[in-house]
């Protein structure tokens, strides 16, 4: 969805806050909420009822004004800034995924988040010839004009970082923007936040958890003009950054690595697959050779994102509601697939799919997929 430029005023931007930290209120969903209701205003006045509509018997948890206030003054106090993915200064990558996070917390340079971006991505049990090359190929792309972005783990991310201080790295981290995490970090992320920027979607104070971490990849990849893999077991989580790289049309690197050692699966694997041969950052510059600013194009429209949301009455929505539901299984499915399989239209299945959302009985995947949420 392209949306207007603008700066949210603080009343909206409080609005914002409360809509996606409400819950069962993911970046998908709140896309699909401004779509049908212009303003995040009308969108929290909708939401009792979506959810109702949806099956859900309990109240949904709504963030209060009081709590976006007291996460804008925290964020003020920190010198943080939270900018909204309609705004100037939101990356422009970022906001071309589907999932883009509505707003995301910034401590540090933002302007780095507008030039060129390569994502660096790798093993945390690396090894030294794996950080030694992080290290190096970072400088270099740094010396290049490209700024190193990458996830502040222990490993191939330190050297990464390491690597690019000097002319700029960004560190996205999967907690709060202010939770320093592994803790044998904190003088690394004091020096990305004095000479770089750390960015982060989840609210500030919270602690990171397993289910972060994709989440966190997905950003990685979209602030990125291409990833870099440097060593990743075939279970990596640096593979689901190559996996989201993939899906967003970024491209997609890989270092090649002795079949002896396991950590070299990953991007062995990757190349077989397709991605593009990395053995020095020579290979990334000509990559991206007379690209001087992310300008990316649109996403093109597919059928889910067609038509704009319609309303039903209540027993069209029920009954197209149970359809749905027959429909749906435990494995994602694509949504235009559900569109062509219900023989229903893109605008329903998004009013429908938007209503079991918020009553936490489907999940918005990436990939334009949703899956049943087991009860």
């Amino acid at each position: 969805m392209t949306q207007l430029r603008r700066a949210l005023s603080d009343a909206e931007r409080i609005d914002w806050l409360r809509l996606i930290r409400t819950e069962n209120v993911g970046p998908v969903t709140f896309a699909r909420l401004l779509e049908r209701y212009d303003t995040a205003t009308l969108a929290l006045k909708a939401l009792p009822d979506l959810a109702r509509r949806g099956g859900r018997t309990a109240p949904l948890r709504i963030c209060s004004k009081a709590e976006a206030e007291r996460e804008i003054a925290a964020a003020r106090k920190a010198e943080v800034r939270l900018i909204a993915s309609c705004e100037p200064d939101y990356p422009l990558p970022l906001s071309m995924i589907e999932d883009a996070p509505p707003v995301i917390a910034v401590k540090g340079h933002a302007h780095l988040l507008g030039r060129r971006c390569i994502g660096m991505v790798g093993a945390r049990n690396a090894s030294t010839n794996g950080k030694r090359f992080a290290d190096t190929m970072a400088r270099e792309l740094g010396a290049a004009g490209f700024v190193v972005v990458s996830g502040m783990a222990r490993g191939i991310d330190t050297s990464a970082h390491l690597g690019s201080l000097d002319s700029g790295t960004v560190a996205v981290v999967a907690g709060g923007v202010d939770v320093i995490y592994p803790e044998e970090n904190a003088a690394l992320y004091a020096r990305i936040a004095g000479q770089g920027a750390v960015v982060a979607e989840c609210p500030m104070g919270t602690q990171p958890m397993a289910r972060h971490f994709p989440r966190r990849n997905r950003i990685i990849s979209g602030l990125s003009l291409g990833v870099v893999i440097i060593e990743a077991t075939p279970k990596s989580g640096s593979l689901i950054t190559a996996r989201t790289a993939g899906e967003q049309g970024r491209e997609v690197f890989a270092v090649p690595g002795s079949p002896l050692d396991p950590r070299s699966r990953g991007p062995n694997d990757l190349l077989r697959s397709g991605a593009s041969f990395a053995e020095s950052a020579d290979d990334i510059i000509q990559a991206f050779a007379g690209v001087e600013a992310p300008k990316m194009r649109e996403r093109e429209p597919d059928l889910f994102s067609a038509a704009k949301p319609m309303h039903l009455d209540d027993a069209s929505f029920e009954e197209i509601r149970d359809r749905l539901l027959e429909c749906l299984g435990y494995t994602p499915v694509p949504v235009d697939e559900l569109v062509r399989g219900c023989q229903l239209s893109a605008s329903v299945v998004r009013s429908v799919l938007t209503e079991l959302d918020l009553a936490g009985r489907v999940q918005h995947l990436p990939g334009n997929q949703v899956v049943l949420i087991q009860q």
